[in-house]
């Protein structure tokens, strides 16, 4: 058990990455911090490929990069989720202190990344181009986004492996070498996109190439750590095979977390184009809202992320009342911490666009969105911490059918008829806290009535 208690956590700010022993509230936060100021780098690199193109480029650029968020978000979370998956699995060996088992699910899910990123290349080459077809994109926007689409998943597998392995890194506790790699491809991301957008006039081919370049060296840092010294994390090229049996544990854990994200941006896209329908001025608008929006889902993502880890690293230990206990701190915190920022951008919303558009139309258009789902954020916090919890506990299943229903069934139907009846934009704005509401309703039954002995 050597390795599981003395070097799992090598730089997880814990002394071996364990969530299972001391203060619940400090391991949890603790843990979560680095989570959260990954998140946050992460958002700000979008936000300066944003910012840059939408001060260097024309304004159908920004709506192509604008586009972008939920093209990408259908292909790429769904791979994302099986990855979320993986480390649920690799907690609950690490919480057991199973080292025999979590050295398989270490290599089996890293050997999983690699099929993905193939994967998700030739899907993302032949399938997106189609797609921008479908969303109704405006002509004068179509060609932009197909050259950015075809730059960025060229080199997509950059991403699969990040997630790939930042999921197996912060299963076993270490959430801060990931911060470290992501500050580092954030600064270079940055200079990237000046050079490129500002200095060679790429437009948003630029970003495309600037994103993939950084997350590449990402993907780089995390894995010369992996195979050097990454403790429980280590990688051994001679263990790297596939295990039938970690296979499909990882699969039936991380295909619902897949399906639920990849549908619900499928979902995303169709309420898309309904915005597209609206003109170059509403994707903009809408867009850079959502990069103003990303700020408030970053307490919300990162607390939901450490709560899987956290509840499932004390549901494999035994702890079952430990993970119920943090599970309430984290639920409390990712709420209150997200409605702060939503009264925040509530308020200023008109001012803050700016710092990505200086178009009055699509500033109108994106206050408009703003201010429709602002004052709503909470129930966006419990929703997705609420996942985080049945994850950890391997109920995976039911957020995704919950999601699936609410964020994409009901979400798609609402705004397909509502536009028709009230064909304003406010109209498919409102189609998102409806649909927090309802989910949310759903997971308060479902937590109150949860065996919390139960295991992943």
């Amino acid at each position: 058990m050597g390795l599981v208690r003395k070097r799992a956590g090598a730089g997880s700010g814990k002394k071996d990455g364990n969530l299972t022993e001391g203060p619940i509230g400090r391991g949890l936060f603790r843990f979560m911090i680095p989570i959260f100021l990954g998140q946050l780098l992460q958002q700000l690199y979008n936000m300066a490929d944003a910012w840059v193109v939408g001060n260097f480029a024309s304004n159908d650029a920004f709506a192509a990069v604008s586009l972008s968020s939920n093209v990408n978000m259908s292909v790429i979370t769904f791979f994302a989720g099986i990855a979320v998956g993986g480390g649920v699995v690799i907690s609950k060996y690490f919480g057991a202190q199973d080292e025999e088992k979590l050295r398989c699910a270490v290599h089996t899910n890293f050997l999983l990344g690699i099929v993905f990123s193939v994967f998700a290349t030739l899907i993302g080459l032949f399938f997106v181009p189609i797609l921008l077809g479908w969303l109704n994109t405006p002509d004068s926007v179509m060609v932009e986004a197909r050259l950015y689409f075809g730059i960025y998943f060229a080199g997509v597998s950059t991403v699969i492996m990040y997630n790939i392995c930042m999921n197996i890194m912060r299963a076993v506790g270490d959430s801060v070498h990931p911060l470290y790699y992501l500050i580092f491809s954030s600064i270079v991301n940055m200079i990237l996109d000046l050079i490129f957008v500002a200095g060679f006039q790429w437009s948003a081919a630029g970003a495309a190439v600037a994103t993939v370049i950084a997350q590449g060296l990402s993907v780089l840092l995390c894995m010369i750590r992996m195979v050097k010294d990454g403790g429980a994390a280590t990688i051994h090229f001679k263990e790297l095979r596939f295990n039938g049996s970690m296979i499909r544990q990882v699969i039936t854990q991380g295909l619902p977390t897949g399906l639920q994200n990849s549908v619900i941006s499928v979902g995303n896209l169709v309420v898309q184009s309904n915005i597209n329908t609206f003109g170059a001025f509403a994707i903009s608008g809408q867009g850079a809202f959502a990069k103003l929006e990303g700020i408030a889902f970053l307490p919300i993502m990162s607390m939901s992320m450490a709560l899987t880890t956290f509840v499932s690293q004390n549901l494999g230990a035994g702890k079952a009342d430990r993970a119920k206990k943090g599970s309430v701190m984290g639920v409390a915190f990712g709420m209150a911490m997200a409605e702060l920022v939503g009264i925040c951008l509530f308020i200023w919303v008109p001012i803050l666009l700016r710092i990505f558009v200086d178009v009055p139309e699509a500033i109108e258009f994106g206050t408009i969105h703003g201010r429709t789902v602002a004052l709503f954020f909470f129930l966006l916090a419990f929703s997705n911490c609420a996942t985080g919890v049945l994850r950890g506990v391997g109920k995976s299943i039911v957020p995704m059918f919950t999601m699936l229903i609410c964020w994409c069934g009901i979400r798609v139907l609402y705004v397909t008829i509502a536009i028709r009846i009230i064909p304003v934009f406010r109209t498919i704005s409102s189609a998102y806290p409806l649909t927090w509401t309802l989910s949310s309703i759903i997971f308060i039954v479902f937590l109150l009535r949860m065996d919390w002995d139960a295991r992943v």
